[in-house]
């Protein structure tokens, strides 16, 4: 018996050695993870100075205040182009979304969206077995084919592209008024037209309340051990501002303000939804935003946190943006990292955590789950491309050091800006200047130092023409290598 026992035991040794080289040892002696719920934030024109943990003045978003206290806040972490569509195609592909040959904001009248060959976050985690949903501001392509049904999510309820595409836009032009009333889309189908103002006003409040009818079902269902990927992108505060009653006014400063404090609430009612349903501690949270503030809407708009400029500039007033993420007892709380992180980074990050299989094909973003997890000895971004307008490659950054090319851009210096919900003064096509910057010492972007450091500049031109030969730069007329198609529908007559 003995003799049976030992050779038994001499056998399941064995075994356990040779899934070392299959990857089945670590099956056999260590259970599986748990994987994480994830709820993704993905706020519509937000600035780096628009919380009060980073610096808000006049209204507080004690919510988000807390998140940060119970998480880890960034202090250098990019949307990776400062517009709707383009920042939301890197989001949820990791990829520079130039790469995907999408840029700007998509509108009404577009015949593109995001290539369903390509693979979405949302995509990934269902192949992983999550219950996947989106309640808020899509803006990839508003046709069928591209819309989240088709993208990887279970569920959504929410606008197809920004809410000022519509005939009441107080900047009015004629293609404005030739668009269609906007949409509110369940699945695939409008149910709901936003015809009026007052309708807008009640959108941070109708999203909220189906994110956490989301994750009441989460735990009604019968396989509530199922894990969720909850996409919550607010229009809000992307200009026109619209508030519900019970906030109008509360904040004491002004419209932007009030509907800062509703974002808050709107963060507060998930956050108490998930404790309720008792998922709060295996949830990781993450919280965003797409690009910097609207400044030439002055007090409609918010704040860059004094960095330089703001939405649709290549400064970093335009790309850098509050960035929280919480998990109990994985992330640390209170703390805060400098690194430099991305939204493109988010994709790959979490795709790890949930134990998905990476995209099929080549991705932009950096997997960082050991300095999510506190390791900040690692660095793993130190460099950054500033892309925008169709394909134009405006900025490179390695480190602390960011190389601006001159370009023609959109500036709101010198000029005065709107009130009352109306643009300031005509802000495109300026001749943005070329400049070399410290970010560590000038993230103000003020002091040109191309003169004292030409080494530097030399180093940073070798990154630039590295990145046309891969993604192209239309402002030279180079044609990248490895650019992939967006989707595109034809139109019936």
């Amino acid at each position: 018996m003995k003799t049976i026992l030992t050779r038994l035991r001499f056998a399941f040794t064995a075994l356990l050695g040779l899934g070392g080289w299959l990857g089945v040892g670590a099956w056999v002696s260590k259970p599986a993870p748990q994987r994480p719920n994830i709820v993704l934030f993905f706020i519509d024109d937000l600035g780096y100075g628009d919380l009060s943990c980073y610096g808000a003045l006049g209204y507080m978003t004690p919510n988000l205040d807390r998140l940060a206290g119970e998480g880890t806040r960034f202090t250098n972490f990019l949307a990776t182009q400062a517009v709707c569509t383009a920042s939301r195609a890197a989001l949820l592909t990791g990829c520079y979304p130039n790469r995907l040959s999408l840029s700007g904001a998509i509108g009404p009248n577009a015949t593109t969206g995001l290539n369903p060959d390509e693979e979405t976050l949302a995509e990934l985690l269902r192949a992983r077995g999550y219950r996947t949903g989106i309640f808020g501001k899509w803006h990839l392509g508003h046709h069928q084919p591209f819309l989240p049904l088709q993208q990887g999510f279970d569920e959504y309820f929410g606008l197809p592209y920004s809410h000022d595409m519509w005939p009441l836009h107080p900047n009015q032009n004629q293609a404005r008024a030739s668009y269609p009333s906007l949409p509110l889309i369940e699945g695939n189908q409008p149910v709901r037209v936003i015809q009026t103002m007052a309708d807008q006003d009640q959108l941070t409040t109708l999203l909220t309340e189906r994110a956490v009818a989301f994750i009441q079902k989460q735990k009604k269902e019968a396989d509530a051990k199922r894990p969720f990927f909850l996409y919550v992108p607010h229009p809000m505060p992307h200009v026109p501002l619209g508030v519900s009653a019970r906030f109008r006014g509360r904040s004491g400063a002004g419209l932007f303000g009030d509907v800062m404090m509703e974002l808050d609430w709107s963060v507060g009612q998930i956050m108490q939804e998930l404790k309720r349903a008792g998922l709060d501690a295996n949830t990781l949270v993450i919280f965003t935003s797409d690009n910097g503030p609207w400044l030439n809407y002055g007090d409609h708009a918010g704040s860059s946190g004094g960095l330089r400029e703001g939405k649709g500039t290549t400064y970093e007033g335009g790309h850098r943006v509050p960035c929280l993420i919480r998990w109990p007892g994985v992330v640390p709380a209170g703390r805060v990292c400098n690194k430099l992180l991305t939204t493109l980074d988010i994709l790959p990050t979490v795709v790890r955590l949930c134990g998905a299989r990476p995209p099929k094909r080549p991705i932009d973003g950096i997997e960082w789950t050991a300095l999510l997890k506190g390791d900040d000895s690692l660095v793993p971004r130190n460099e950054f491309l500033y892309y925008y307008r169709r394909n134009s490659l405006e900025a490179v950054r390695r480190g602390n050091w960011k190389l601006v090319f001159a370009h023609p851009g959109r500036t709101n210096e010198g000029l005065a800006l709107g009130l009352g919900g109306k643009p300031g003064a005509g802000i495109e096509s300026h001749a943005i200047p070329a400049g070399l910057y410290n970010l560590a010492h000038d993230p103000g972007e003020r002091y040109d130092r191309r003169e004292q450091y030409p080494d530097q500049v030399a180093e940073l031109e070798k990154l630039a023409a590295a990145a046309r030969e891969d993604l192209g730069d239309d402002l030279q007329n180079k044609v990248g290598r490895n650019v992939r198609p967006s989707g595109q529908v034809a139109l019936t007559p």
